[in-house]
């Protein structure tokens, strides 16, 4: 069980996305080394966890989120 850092949801980790930090940017993968940060399935999450900084809070480290992880979210809508 992972919980999303977007809404606070616990769910089986394969049901999330993960995210870790590689070089100062967050990147995607589930099979990225070190620390990990997850998000539900819904693009809301990954932008409210964008907006309030938690990728970096939960990954402790300062991380660049380029709008290109938007397209992991594509075709998923909230609801």
């Amino acid at each position: 069980m992972r919980r999303c850092v977007g809404c606070g949801r616990r769910a089986p980790q394969n049901d999330l996305h993960r995210f870790a930090a590689s070089d100062g940017v967050l990147v995607a993968g589930r099979n990225e080394p070190g620390r990990g940060a997850y998000t539900c399935r819904i693009l809301d999450c990954f932008e409210r966890a964008a907006e309030r900084g938690m990728f970096a809070r939960v990954l402790r480290q300062q991380v660049r989120v380029g709008p290109e992880l938007r397209r992991l979210y594509t075709g998923v809508t909230n609801g």
